[in-house]
């Protein structure tokens, strides 16, 4: 051999190192984990084209997800809602399809239903706007500090809920007591309506501005519209209604009570006078 074509050898050798190459590999293939080594010819180049074999498709892998249940579509929920809610003939029938219905979500994150308390054959009827933790826990609206405080307001005009009939617009609390969206008041609403119906007070109190604006259709706030009467249709009577503070604002706002105070007194005066 040359020192010329050494010198290219030993280059070349260089670049195959730096390339990683540190195997010499023969022309034909050799199995050296085989226990006896044979010897084959090389097989001559073929001039048929070689065939690909075909995808195998597995049904696990081609199999389109499977939708998982969940509430329906908000315009759904509220096609439903009113058709159930039409055929509720008791109290204890618009319960049964409440407990079961699915088309709010609401129902998945709360603990419990929380329906009603009171004596749904009274005279007046009051109507929040959500159940809170401590009414989640009990399953009963106004169960909490608000709900004591609106003990002490009906006893103030000679009630108990043995005299009167509580229940809430929405009867799954919101996680962390959030605002209900628009959509969940919507969805809840039929039920609420047929309570009233069903329950068919002579007064309706709606506690707070969310429940006035829902039931009675208002659009100012609470301190415009407490204190004014409505009239407030279930499809068979008229009913009296009238809204006024919520419990809990007035826990943050002690100074309204004085409001609120004139309101029961007219609600007295309304019960008197039927």
């Amino acid at each position: 051999m040359t020192p010329e074509r050494a010198l290219v050898a030993r280059e070349l050798l260089a670049f195959y190192a730096e390339a990683g190459v540190d195997a010499l590999v023969g022309e034909a293939p050799i199995d050296r984990l085989a226990a006896t080594q044979v010897d084959l010819p090389p097989e001559a180049p073929s001039t048929q084209p070689r065939e690909r074999p075909l995808p195998v498709f597995s049904p696990a892998a081609t199999a389109l997800p499977v939708a998982q249940p969940g509430p329906a579509a908000p315009d759904i929920a509220v096609m439903a809602a009113r058709d159930a809610a039409r055929s509720a003939a008791t109290l204890d029938d618009l319960r049964a399809m409440l407990a079961n219905f699915e088309g709010c979500a609401l129902r998945m994150t709360a603990k419990q239903l929380v329906f009603a308390d009171g004596n749904p054959q009274s005279r007046v009827m009051f109507v929040g706007e959500a159940p809170g933790r401590e009414e989640d826990l009990e399953g009963l609206p106004f169960v909490g500090r608000s709900g004591k405080l609106l003990d002490l307001m009906m006893r103030a005009i000679g009630l108990d809920r043995t005299g009167a009939y509580i229940a809430n617009i929405i009867p799954w609390r919101p996680p962390g007591n959030r605002t209900p969206t628009p959509q969940e008041s919507q969805i809840c609403l039929p039920f609420i309506q047929r309570q009233i119906e069903l329950a068919n007070p002579d007064i309706l109190v709606c506690l707070g501005g969310p429940s006035a604006q829902t039931l009675l259709g208002v659009k100012e706030g609470i301190k415009r519209t407490r204190g004014k009467w409505f009239a407030f249709q279930t499809g068979t009577r008229e009913i009296k209604a009238i809204a006024t503070f919520h419990p809990a604002y007035l826990l943050r706002s002690p100074l309204e009570k004085r409001f609120a105070w004139r309101d029961f007194l007219s609600i007295k005066k309304a019960l008197d006078a039927v």
